[in-house]
């Protein structure tokens, strides 16, 4: 099993709220095992902060009494948030400022047009879990990840969510693990899906997830079990995730709205159709879905794609829960 190191975020708390500046730039492949300080003026009365990588933006403010006064209390106004260790909890995480910070930020950078996008890092950061070693996982991990050719396009998308993390590191840093997944659930709930609680506290790996972790698009329906379930993720979880598809120009409804037409696309078979622009929806692994007995079937009287075709309420329920085993899946968490 390989040996990653994680990074708390919450070592580098500051009781000042800190200012971005710099352009951000994303860390290298393997990043470096030495902690870089900002250097700064010594005339300038300022509060310097590390950070993992020289090559990001440095973080410094000025303060003078009033600041103080401020930064005393803090720490009583803005508690820090201490992890859960039970899957799917809900209530306790919603009402934190830390979470409320976080929503409000992402919602400042989040469109519609740029959701699915934002989606898409959450399959593919957590999307490399394994469950024999343990390896990979929500983890942060892609934002070493970004050349790889699985992950084209994703690098414009992380750059719209470093806004946010800015924003809400002024107060009080937090891991892009955490970030990624809470922007997830903010994309899917602006396009019209269900609201879905992400538990906080992840802790970001320093170093990339072993390459060839991700389902490739190719894989037929029988691969795409076996894949799923080396993650923990069982075949309801795989039709059910695979409806995020309906969001993002894949051709299954409006782009921008997260609903259940992709299920009801699913049935049609439209790439059956003569039309040559019909051949263009969906991917090779959405079309396998459909073709195979146990995705479509729940039971011998039920039917899993069709129930979610004709129950949206049905696949918004089943789609929040696997999400937040997804977003659970190998994260490594603060004591």
């Amino acid at each position: 099993m390989a040996s990653y190191g994680f990074f708390d975020h919450s070592l580098l708390r500051s009781l000042s709220a800190l200012s971005c500046s710099g352009k951000f730039k994303y860390p290298a492949k393997t990043p470096p095992s030495t902690v870089q300080f900002c250097a700064r003026d010594s005339k300038s009365s300022s509060v310097t902060t590390a950070t993992e990588d020289s090559s990001q933006p440095c973080f410094g403010v000025s303060y003078g009494r009033r600041e103080l006064i401020i930064i005393a209390t803090l720490p009583f106004l803005l508690p820090v948030h201490e992890s859960m260790h039970k899957v799917g909890v809900e209530a306790a995480e919603l009402g934190t400022s830390e979470y409320l910070l976080m929503k409000e930020e992402i919602r400042k950078v989040l469109s519609k047009g740029k959701a699915a996008g934002v989606l898409c890092l959450v399959f593919h950061d957590a999307g490399t879990f394994e469950v024999d070693d343990n390896s990979g996982g929500m983890n942060g991990s892609i934002v070493y990840e970004l050349e790889r050719p699985e992950n084209t396009g994703l690098k414009k998308s992380l750059k719209i969510l470093e806004k946010a993390k800015c924003g809400v590191d002024m107060v009080q840093p937090v891991s892009w693990a955490d970030l990624i997944a809470v922007a997830g659930a903010e994309a899917v709930l602006l396009c019209g899906g269900p609201k879905i609680p992400v538990q906080l506290g992840r802790l970001d790996t320093m170093a990339p997830d072993p390459e060839g972790k991700l389902p490739e698009e190719s894989l037929d329906a029988s691969s795409l079990k076996q894949c799923f379930q080396r993650k923990g993720l069982s075949t309801q979880d795989l039709v059910a995730l695979s409806g995020a598809h309906t969001i993002g120009g894949k051709g299954f409804g409006n782009p921008t709205v997260f609903d259940n037409s992709y299920f009801k696309m699913l049935l049609e078979k439209p790439w059956k159709s003569s039309d040559g622009m019909s051949s263009m929806i969906g991917l090779p692994s959405d079309r396998a879905l459909v073709e195979d007995d146990e995705c479509l079937r729940l039971s011998i009287d039920w039917v899993w794609i069709t129930k979610y075709a004709n129950n949206q309420n049905m696949f918004f329920e089943d789609f929040k829960n696997a999400y937040i085993k997804l977003v659970n899946s190998g994260a490594r968490w603060k004591n």
